[in-house]
């Protein structure tokens, strides 16, 4: 009998082995020949047991730390996570990591007051913290306290002017501010420190045409065809843009010389922001010539701004000649490290088929917003193009064969001049089974003011 709890005892649990040695009745004739040896047991037991017990409940502040992360982030139970925090503060007062850990966790369950006061007492001691400074700056951001955000960042960069988050957060405060030109000029310094940083690219894409007030454009394509055409097309349009307090809004006039016939396009463009997440793409156009331009367009295109720097688009285009053409599309976008990627596909219903076409969009950053290299690569026919969207005017052409090639340049001048040439290469089935190719060359300036 001895012999078996004593087997136990060395697997047995502190509490299990204290119920071990009273499991026997007192009046059993062992149990008096055992008191001596159960007291000197208990003893020993308690010798061993409680230094382990000890070391679990006297953790360091870095231990208390990773405990408290390890229960916000995989238990996310944040109210245990606070009462985790404030014990390694205890022990550690000034230590402004776990400080400012306290701070993100009111943060994240709306206890802002006690947030401020975290990040307070942080910067006090370490004026211009970084991570504090972004903590306490993005508290701000988040709770329409943009101005106030504001000097808590440019405070945090007297002490990190390369800080790319506190830069990054600079910038999306001072669009909230609709302060666009500063905010353009704080993601371009960003993107010189580090171009590859992708959600800049998203964020410097929404502001730079909203950095300045007013734009104007111009540009030229010239357009050879090899078989189809024994003359050159030439197309180009004058546009004038103005920012408003809805989005941006651009007329244009649109000139082409097809067929030896002259025709004039109307359009008007504009972007209406929603909120910080959706915008919008409206758009419509007429002209007097059918066959050089469509009697009348418009289109219609509902954005959203994705995590991970993505983009996603849907919408429809209507083209009118003699008849409608109703053409829908959809896209995604992401912006990754120098890159930006973007994959559409246009799809035109009839009463017997379904024509689809897809391009895929590439650019290479080499600077800021307008400073890039771009590839696109795509197949069909594009409404968006004004080079070849008369051919859905010819019944069934749409749905002819073609492939086509592009490559463009842009660059700015004094942040306020931009440049862009391009060239693309086309294989077009213009009747069934015989196919021509189609060259062409553009150039644009843009000057925003």
């Amino acid at each position: 009998m001895l012999v078996l709890k004593a087997s136990k005892i060395g697997i047995a649990s502190f509490p299990q082995i204290i119920n071990l040695f009273f499991e026997l009745p007192m009046n059993h004739p062992i149990q008096l020949n055992l008191n001596f040896k159960r007291c000197f047991l208990l003893v020993v037991i308690l010798f061993i047991q409680l230094p382990s017990i000890y070391a679990q409940e006297d953790l360091s502040s870095d231990e208390l730390f990773i405990k408290a992360r390890n229960t916000a982030f995989e238990k996310k139970n944040y109210p245990e996570a606070i009462a985790i925090t404030k014990q390694a503060l205890e022990k550690s007062p000034d230590y402004a990591d776990i400080r400012i850990f306290l701070g993100r966790l009111y943060t994240w369950t709306d206890k802002v007051d006690s947030a401020r006061a975290e990040f307070e007492r942080v910067l006090e001691k370490n004026p211009g913290h970084e991570d504090g400074s972004l903590a306490y700056g993005s508290l701000e951001y988040w709770n329409d306290n943009s101005k106030k955000a504001k000097a808590l960042v440019n405070r945090g960069l007297e002490y990190h002017p390369k800080s790319e988050e506190l830069l990054y957060l600079k910038a999306r405060i001072l669009t909230d501010l609709r302060e666009f030109s500063e905010a353009n000029n704080t993601v371009n310094q960003l993107l010189k420190i580090n171009p590859g940083y992708s959600k800049a690219r998203g964020l410097s894409e929404s502001i730079k045409d909203a950095s300045s007030k007013n734009k104007i454009g111009i540009t030229y394509d010239f357009v050879y065809f090899d078989k189809r055409f024994d003359d050159p097309w030439h197309l180009a349009s004058v546009d004038y843009g103005r920012q408003t307090k809805f989005g941006s809004v651009t007329g244009r006039v649109n000139y082409a010389n097809r067929f030896l016939t002259d025709g004039i396009q109307f359009e008007v463009d504009a972007y209406p922001r929603i909120s910080n997440t959706f915008y919008t793409y409206i758009s419509a156009g007429i002209a007097k010539k059918d066959g050089i331009f469509p009697r009348f367009r418009t289109g219609f295109s509902l954005y959203a701004k994705l995590p991970w720097s993505m983009e996603a688009e849907a919408g429809f285009r209507m083209l009118k000649f003699t008849d409608e053409t109703w053409i829908y599309t959809a896209s995604l976008g992401k912006y990754y490290k120098n890159y930006w990627f973007n994959l559409r596909t246009y799809l035109t219903p009839s009463n017997e088929s379904l024509s689809q076409s897809f391009s895929l969009n590439v650019r290479y950053y080499i600077g800021g917003a307008d400073d890039y290299l771009s590839l696109s690569l795509g197949s069909g026919l594009s409404p968006d193009d004004p080079t070849n969207n008369i051919l859905y005017n010819n019944g069934d052409t749409y749905k002819l064969k073609s492939s086509n090639i592009s490559l463009g340049y842009r660059k700015s001048f004094n942040t306020t001049n931009v440049i862009f040439i391009s060239a693309e290469l086309e294989n077009q089935e213009y009747q069934q089974g015989v196919k021509g190719n189609q060259f062409q060359v553009g150039i644009g300036y843009n000057k925003r003011f």
